[in-house]
């Protein structure tokens, strides 16, 4: 397996698609980063040279990937919670953030359904 900035990407699959294990990197941003590489989408992974490789590798360190992009997103989450804001707030009880409904929906985000005594009318 080939690794880029500290993960193993498969190297059966298509470069463009190997790229998107990497936390961060999404179709559209891989193929960018191969056109500032000047690799050809539809190589393998383990077809690539290793200038090839350096390119790439150079282009994804020059974005927030991994690590330092996870950290920035749990402290942007940290932060709601801490001034209070709704979205904070719905942060911490668990609940939907973006305004979906939670009457009989909502699942993921509460958890396993918890049954209430009496609910029938």
């Amino acid at each position: 397996m080939a690794r880029i900035s500290g993960v193993d990407i498969p190297r059966d699959k298509r470069v463009v698609i190997s790229l998107t294990y990497i936390y961060g990197i999404g179709k559209p941003t891989a193929i960018e980063i191969l056109k500032k590489a000047g690799v050809s989408e539809d190589k393998r992974v383990k077809e690539l040279t290793e200038e090839e490789m350096a390119a790439i590798r150079r282009e994804v360190a020059e974005l927030k990937v991994e690590g330092d992009l996870r950290r920035e997103v749990a402290m942007n989450i940290k932060r709601l919670m801490e001034i209070g804001c709704y979205r904070g707030i719905r942060h911490r009880k668990g609940l939907p953030v973006r305004g979906q409904n939670t009457r009989c929906n909502a699942r993921t985000r509460k958890g396993k359904a918890k049954t209430v005594a009496n609910k029938k009318k």
